[in-house]
């Protein structure tokens, strides 16, 4: 039989989502944003619970020629816009709308020859110091797109950089309301954040863009869960039991004997490891579920092993369904943000982490 392990993807859960969003949002419209081929989820697998969306936003024209391929006719959002000029061809034969956020784009833009004339955000540098034109030189870039014939409607948009925690937003919502005044076309301010913590930006935003917040994961962990949110997991990463060891008081367990038992204990070793994309620097103590029932990590994660403690779950042995993240069988739910915080990272980069080698199933 084949090792074990398993990523199981639920589109239902996908579509409550974004539900969730558009509930927070009910006058705006929604991007999927299904960048890192949808936050490591697949795009084939997750675009039936996705479909409702008003358009998907990523970054790579793979992925939107994907897209297409699947039967989406709607808009489609470059995020990073063009990386070269030959790119603007692809734009036109697939329809996508793309980001300026560089006089380099512009320039791309007035030289090319094109029968059809793009659809464009152009970004602002509200604060984030990563992509965009400064509030000093927004308005100029606006008006050397709005002159080009190349140039169709010109949409305005911006990126939070403190949308999860303290400082907040209101200071970049005030640079953008100040630097784009009187200037036409719709608005697009609102990530997951945003979208679930702050209600002036969504009133702002005519395009909201969820991404994190689609697939169950909250944007601000641990101040909120998901739970909390109201989301639901999409992915699940299960495997099973594959040995047990008894071990004495003062036995260690692992590479470089990391952990050593205080007492006699069970020990369960499961098929999956940093090879599969669980998180390498997991501690003793990262939980996890066994049977639906919660249990610790125990010593160091090995390339395809890690190991779980048993002591207190006498029914559990060889065989036994283990929940790295997600939902077990009995409805107990394990959030990838939990597991996350332990190992020092976030759950974007769990899922976005699985590995190839895991087989992936989509829930009917």
């Amino acid at each position: 039989m084949p090792r074990p392990i398993s990523a199981t993807i639920y589109p239902a859960a996908l579509q409550h989502n974004l539900n969730r969003s558009r509930a927070a949002a009910p006058e705006a419209k929604v991007w999927a944003v299904v960048k890192a081929n949808a936050y490591g989820h697949g795009i084939g697998r997750v675009f039936e619970g996705l479909r409702s969306a008003d358009g998907f936003a990523l970054l790579d024209l793979d992925e939107a020629q994907a897209l297409r391929a699947l039967g989406w006719r709607g808009p489609i959002l470059l995020l990073e816009g063009i990386f070269e000029p030959r790119d603007l061809e692809l734009c036109s034969r697939l329809d996508l709308w793309h980001t300026v956020h560089c006089d380099e784009q512009i320039d791309w833009l007035a030289a090319c020859k094109t029968h059809v004339a793009h659809r464009v955000f152009l970004k602002m540098n509200s604060g984030m110091n990563r992509l965009g034109f400064t509030p000093e030189r927004y308005r100029s870039a606006w008006a050397r797109l709005s002159a080009l014939p190349q140039v169709d409607e010109i949409s305005l948009m911006t990126h939070f950089s403190d949308a999860d925690g303290g400082k907040g937003i209101a200071a970049q919502m005030a640079c953008f309301a100040e630097a784009t005044r009187d200037l036409p076309g719709e608005r697009s301010l609102s990530n997951s954040a945003a979208t679930l913590r702050h209600p002036d930006a969504v009133a702002a935003s005519d395009w909201i863009r969820p991404g994190i917040s689609l697939y169950g994961s909250a944007p601000d962990h641990p101040e909120h869960t998901a739970a909390d949110w109201g989301l639901q997991p999409t992915m699940t990463l299960s495997s099973k039991i594959i040995a047990t060891q008894a071990i004495s008081s003062g036995s260690s367990v692992g590479y470089g004997s990391t952990f050593i038992a205080d007492n006699p204990m069970r020990v369960g070793v499961v098929a999956c490891g940093y090879a599969d994309g669980y998180p390498r620097v997991a501690p003793t103590g990262t939980p996890v579920l066994v049977d639906g029932v919660r249990t610790r990590l125990i010593g160091r994660v090995s390339m395809d092993m890690v190991m779980v403690d048993l002591t207190h779950l006498p029914q559990a042995g060889m065989g036994s369904v283990v929940t790295l993240w997600g939902r077990a069988q009995n409805g107990v739910v394990l959030g990838i943000d939990e597991v996350a915080r332990a190992a020092g990272t976030l759950g974007y980069e769990l899922m976005c982490g699985l590995a190839q080698r895991v087989p992936v199933q989509v829930a009917d």
